[in-house]
């Protein structure tokens, strides 16, 4: 998977919840909406970019929605 283009899809996600009003309830509906509709090595691959750190151009709710709900984003083995 290109992690780049999971980003940028992940940033979709975000701007959509971004609207909402309650900054709680849009980081739990982007992480809500990766976690029910990405497979899992979607989700591995984006995590991947994440814990790369640098410079990976994710949305401030990407990055909050997977330090905050991690657990239910980490694909099962």
């Amino acid at each position: 998977m290109d992690a780049n283009k999971l980003v940028t899809m992940a940033n979709q996600i975000a701007s959509f919840f971004a609207t909402d009003p309650d900054r709680t309830a849009a980081v739990a509906g982007t992480a809500n909406h990766i976690q029910k509709f990405w497979e899992p090595r979607m989700r591995k691959t984006l995590l991947a970019a994440f814990d790369d750190g640098g410079d990976h151009g994710m949305h401030e709710l990407v990055v909050a929605a997977l330090t905050e709900h991690r657990a239910g984003l980490e694909p099962v083995a």
